[in-house]
């Protein structure tokens, strides 16, 4: 299905640039606006944001669609996106808005909806929003007595804070424990490090000070450098990397090592298959899932289902098979006991509860399985279609026929960034290095 505005996760693009522009927000305020009023009651949306300047400018913009549809805006300022849509459904909101660009830099910026669920909206849901955009969505605004109004809500941080609280037992505490936090500069700046002092942590706050223009700059999950030089500095147990979003989540180890998402997810699916917590017949991963983690849990008689990169395809299989547990190696952990999408401080809050049940440190306790050789390099672009370049077409032919049946390749576009992604995984580790060296280089000449 193509789709002029929305991608993988929601609209995303440069500030003030198409499609990321005052102007088009304005009109997703008012298609989705107009859609998701059903019904005689009076009609609420939640609008939450992270720390982007440009934020400044999508928040009004958002805000004026919506309440010329007639719905009433909530605004909640900085809050990760799990937040809002844990919010929209306690709130009983018609649908919730994040205003982020997750882990990219702070020129651009994005749009995700939720629907009344909680969930993101599924792809003919953004069709409808866009058909509406493009075609007569002035003839939906709301008659004058009907306009909507907006109010801003001071305790939504609060709120999810002891929500995020109430995710591990009563019972549990973290006395004892030091824990480098590092939030990107980014959305979860103020409420993270708070769950993790109240329940008794020491901690140490990195990325909590935003300015506008800093969030993801040389901190959280996409440049882990400085996490890892404080954990071993002050001499951590454990450090957590948020991204901009706090959407997910990484981990460093107190040796100073990088703990990805698979073995996130093969921790907490291993403690909750042994407990009983664990619904269906495994997890569900994505493409991108290494090849260790499948074999973990096949050792385990469970299974690992794969889907399309993005959390919204992880989440929706989860809900078509009754999974409570799936993620992404980038660290987009789904829990739906829990949470609706994606939620970094809670996934971190699952590992903490497992790691107060072990004797064994971060390094041993997140050393779930071996894994088989990986190697990820992303190459950016600025116009056209790299793939269907005939050298490059070769070049990905050449190396799978090098692979054989000893190895894949996943090479794809990143539905957030003018970048392409390219994946081998085998048993040999020089070959796999070498064949993402021959695509990138095949890549890079026509880029």
């Amino acid at each position: 299905m193509s789709k002029k505005y929305f991608g993988t996760d929601g609209i995303r693009g440069t500030a003030n640039l198409s499609p990321m522009t005052a102007e088009i927000a304005l009109r997703v305020g008012v298609a989705a606006g107009s859609i998701f009023t059903r019904g005689a009651h009076r009609h609420k949306v939640i609008i939450g944001k992270d720390t982007r300047l440009s934020g400044y400018m999508v928040e009004p913009a958002l805000t004026a669609g919506f309440i010329s549809a007639g719905m009433d805006v909530v605004l909640l300022g900085p809050l990760p996106t799990p937040a809002i849509a844990m919010l929209t459904r306690s709130m009983r909101a018609d649908i919730g808005v994040m205003i982020s660009a997750s882990h990219n830099p702070y020129q651009d910026n994005g749009i995700k909806i939720f629907g009344p669920d909680g969930y993101k909206l599924s792809d003919e849901m953004e069709a409808e929003i866009e058909a509406l955009m493009e075609n007569g969505v002035m003839d939906h605004l709301a008659e004058p007595p009907k306009l909507g109004r907006a109010l801003r809500l001071a305790d939504a941080g609060a709120r999810y804070i002891e929500f995020a609280k109430s995710t591990v037992p009563r019972t549990m505490h973290l006395d004892g424990l030091r824990i480098v936090i590092d939030c990107a500069n980014g959305a979860a700046y103020k409420v993270a490090p708070t769950v993790l002092w109240e329940l008794g942590a020491d901690v140490v706050a990195m990325g909590v000070e935003p300015d506008g223009f800093n969030i993801n700059r040389e901190c959280g999950s996409t440049d882990l450098g400085k996490l890892v030089s404080k954990v071993m500095e002050v001499r951590a147990d454990i450090g957590i990397a948020l991204d901009g979003d706090a959407d997910r989540v990484l981990i460093c180890d107190e040796k100073g090592q990088i703990v990805d998402g698979d073995q996130i997810i093969a921790m907490i699916g291993d403690c909750w298959h042994r407990t009983g917590r664990l619904s269906g017949k495994g997890v569900v991963g994505t493409i991108m899932a290494n090849l260790g983690l499948e074999r973990f849990f096949r050792e385990r008689g469970l299974e690992l289902l794969r889907t399309q990169v993005g959390d919204r395809y992880v989440s929706e299989r989860m809900r078509l098979g009754g999974y409570n547990l799936g993620g992404e190696q980038s660290g987009h952990i789904i829990m739906s006991d829990f949470s609706t999408t994606g939620d970094g401080l809670i996934s971190a809050l699952q590992v903490l509860s497992v790691l107060r049940d072990s004797d064994k440190p971060v390094s041993e306790a997140l050393c779930m399985f071996e894994p088989a050789p990986q190697l990820l390099k992303n190459v950016r672009y600025k116009t056209g279609k790299p793939l269907e370049n005939a050298k490059v077409r070769q070049a990905i032919a050449d190396c799978e026929s090098q692979l054989g049946d000893k190895g894949r390749l996943v090479i794809r576009k990143s539905g957030t960034e003018p970048l392409i992604r390219v994946m081998a995984e085998g048993e040999d580790e020089a070959l796999v290095h070498s064949v993402v060296g021959q695509i990138v280089v095949a890549l890079e000449a026509v880029t």
